[in-house]
């Protein structure tokens, strides 16, 4: 597992080791390395003559004493990390740069590694990217976010000389341990466990259908961004309405898809982090534990239950829960959904600026794993599975199939409805076919007349749809329409998300063109649209609304002083 950033400026090597070697004195994890028990050695750091790229190669030495054996008969054992030096690597012609940097973290990041970690750093004239890559015995997508925080605190605080000192937190042996002294699970923890896996053929549940011969295959990764942030906020949206969580949501979807397309439950591993105090929240480890998800019922209700339920059985230690099987019943086809929500972490980092993105290794899986993200720019998922003709028609049909559920569950979402009077009106982003009654809207009455009317005259549309494709590819542009029960459009709006610095870095949100069709003049619409409009900029970070008018519309400002805006400032135009 890696996580990949960019640094805006050429960063010194010496600056950026001497951060990194401050990382791994705050976290035991990077410390630690695992020894076969039989006399088996530590692996030495080896340095080799290169060219383009660097990894930054530590001293490694290892300390006096072991955490214990595990089950499998290895030891963990904590080693000391003083400063190296930088190797720099080759890029043989015809060679792609991440071919060259997969070459090293495939040869450093491994269990038995010492340490199992590397800082890499791929240089050119104006900036400086950096790869931190953990074998994932170790660390979790968590970790990473507080890996690359850590990072760049300590290079805030390495300017000087020396390794800048950044505070120790606990140690993840220490969340193992405490693990371990938990008391034993409840009969029904363990009943529940062996009923799941009984209904999976006494095996860890499979992907309900056929990936083709069993074993390990070449991977197919599928990387989907789902939903947008304007339909995110919609989805998240009916969540809130239905009593529920975005998570139970996509587990309905999940739920009623494989119904649907498998005539089957849906049973899934699911891991859920370990962190269960806030002391583990700064620490580096793999604070994941496996549990099992079982959802019949398609009801975002029952789905809500069905994620509680295996948060539930997940909070014991699974050593003893497994027993009975001899350790975790694995086998070919198994089926894991992980799910993470970066707007809740408590680890920030600046994602967009700094570019940073995950970075997997390449495997031969012979099951299918299946990742949700839900970020500040909508929610996405990953998907690896087997690379078969069967594993490419089940694996790749159930993903479409569950993404139109899901989009359509943001399209139909209460977010989007506005009841008026006993009527009800939809609100949604404009598409190419809107334009023509968007700029209806816009050339009725007296001004809009006036401005539209060369266009009007002409018959051409061109302008509008060239402005169109320019607002539909801007992210922070949000063209509204609004509909009818018959899907008539009866209402339109533009709203601009503006980030800026004035106002203590304040976000504001921009409504013009606020239009509403004649025959529903008088229902409030317009209100509505606007209280609308402020829940969308909310959900975005704007913390001010500003509304623009001719000033000779009096009846439209006084419609803007009634909803609470103020005539702070004098507004000028010019033509360009």
């Amino acid at each position: 597992m890696a996580i990949a950033f960019t640094l805006p400026t050429v960063v010194e090597r010496e600056r950026l080791s001497a951060a990194w070697l401050a990382v791994i004195a705050r976290h035991g994890a990077l410390r630690s390395v695992f020894v076969q028990a039989e006399g088996a050695e530590v692996d030495e750091v080896v340095a080799e003559a290169v060219d383009v790229g660097a990894e930054a190669a530590d001293a490694v030495d290892v300390a006096a004493g072991s955490d214990g054996l595990t089950s499998d008969g290895f030891s963990l054992e904590e080693v000391a990390i003083s400063a190296g030096g930088w190797v720099e690597h080759d890029v043989a012609p015809g060679q792609a740069m991440n071919e060259a940097l997969k070459r090293v973290l495939d040869e450093r990041c491994t269990p038995f590694s010492a340490p199992s970690h590397r800082l890499c750093a791929i240089e050119t004239v104006s900036d400086t990217t950096v790869i931190i890559g953990v074998d994932h015995s170790h660390t979790d997508m968590w970790s990473m976010l507080v890996i690359l925080r850590d990072l760049l605190a300590a290079m805030g605080e390495s300017a000087g000389e020396g390794v800048p000192q950044l505070a120790e937190v606990p140690a993840f042996a220490e969340h193992t341990a405490s693990m371990r002294g938990r008391r034993p699970s409840p009969e029904e923890i363990r009943h529940r466990w062996a009923e799941v896996l009984a209904a999976s053929g006494g095996v860890m549940p499979r992907f309900p259908l056929s990936l083709g011969d069993p074993g390990p295959h070449v991977e197919r990764v599928e990387v989907r961004d789902v939903l947008d942030v304007d339909d995110a906020a919609a989805f998240s949206a009916q969540a809130r309405e239905d009593g529920v969580s975005s998570l139970s949501t996509v587990v309905a979807a999940m739920t009623a898809v494989t119904r649907d397309v498998a005539d089957a439950p849906l049973r899934a591993v699911f891991p859920v982090h370990s962190r269960y105090d806030r002391m583990w929240h700064d620490s580096v480890g793999w604070f994941i534990t496996n549990s099992v998800l079982e959802s019949a019922d398609p009801d975002p209700r029952a789905c809500a239950g069905a994620v509680r339920e295996a948060v539930k059985l997940g909070s014991w230690p699974l050593e003893e829960i497994m027993e009975p099987w001899g350790g975790m019943p694995d086998s070919p086809g198994m089926f894991a959904i992980s799910w993470l929500d970066l707007r809740r972490l408590p680890v920030r980092v600046d994602s967009i600026g700094l570019r940073a993105q995950y970075v997997g290794a390449c495997v031969r899986p012979d099951g299918v794993m299946l990742w949700f993200i839900l970020d500040e720019t909508g929610l996405h998922l990953r998907c690896r599975y087997p690379d078969t003709p069967e594993a490419r028609r089940n694996v790749g049909g159930w993903l479409d199939a569950l993404v139109r559920d899901i989009r359509g569950r943001a399209r139909e979402s209460v977010g989007g409805l506005l009841r008026l009077g006993g009527r009800s009106f939809r609100v949604q982003r404009a598409v190419r076919a809107d334009v023509a009654d968007v700029v209806a809207l816009l050339s009725d009455g007296e001004f809009g007349a006036t401005r539209e009317a060369l266009a009007r005259e002409n018959g051409d549309q061109a302008a509008y749809e060239t402005a169109f494709d320019a607002v539909s590819r801007d992210p922070s542009q949000y063209l509204a329409v609004v509909k009818d029960e018959a899907g008539v459009t009866v209402g339109t709006m533009q709203l601009s998300i503006l980030p800026g610095l004035s106002r203590n870095g304040a976000t504001r949100l921009q409504i013009e063109g606020v239009r509403v069709a004649p025959e529903t003049s008088g229902l409030g619409l317009g209100t509505v649209m606007l209280e609308w409009a402020h829940e969308h900029g909310r959900a975005r970070g704007a913390t001010l609304a500003q509304v623009t008018t001719d000033r000779s519309r009096s009846r439209a400002q006084s419609f803007y002083e009634r909803l609470g805006y103020g005539a702070s400032h004098v507004g000028f135009k010019r033509t360009l």
